[in-house]
């Protein structure tokens, strides 16, 4: 693909020996040696005059186009000068708005990802305080079911002794009354 340079120094140069061709078949009859003598500087000339002119306009989108791939590799930091108030100005400017636009958004996501960061950060705090709490509550509650189970095993304990002691009586009784009813 050919550079802007190039296609802008093909029609300069093409138009300039278009018109030397003309000059030459209108004076065709009439040319002697001396024309051919001013041909060939005129003709290298054309040629220089078309590349300097293409390099002139091309230079200035070369440097847009350099300045746009730093800004499309986040460089958003990049800004375009142009003096130019034509069409590269205008272009220059509109990049301007976009690296600033890329540098606004990418400085807003910081700031949102630190506050992210801080929220986490808090939040996984009082996760681990919470946790910290349901760890004491199970260990409190484990101890309490412990000392259920103890008060429950003397419980049944005591039940089996005041069974026991009723037995004793219900028989002391029985034998109370048998020796009453002896005597």
């Amino acid at each position: 693909m050919p550079s802007v340079s190039l296609k802008i120094a093909y029609p300069i140069i093409i138009t300039g020996l278009f018109i030397i061709v003309v000059f030459i078949a209108a004076t065709y009859q009439i040319l002697d040696a001396n024309f051919y003598i001013v041909l060939i500087p005129l003709t290298a000339f054309l040629f220089l005059f078309g590349f300097a002119i293409g390099q002139k306009f091309a230079l200035p989108v070369k440097e847009l186009l350099k300045d746009a791939d730093y800004l499309s590799k986040g460089n958003h930091s990049i800004r375009f000068y142009s003096e130019d108030k034509d069409e590269l100005g205008q272009l220059a400017k509109t990049l301007n708005t976009i690296a600033e636009e890329f540098e606004d958004g990418k400085s807003k996501i910081e700031t949102l990802d630190t506050q992210v960061k801080l929220r986490t950060k808090t939040l996984e705090e009082i996760i681990s305080v919470l946790e910290q709490k349901i760890k004491n509550r199970a260990s409190e509650s484990q101890a309490t079911i412990k000392e259920l189970e103890a008060m429950q095993v003397q419980l049944t304990l005591k039940d089996a002794e005041i069974a026991d002691l009723k037995n004793q009586m219900t028989e002391l009784t029985t034998r109370g009354g048998k020796k009453k009813n002896k005597k």
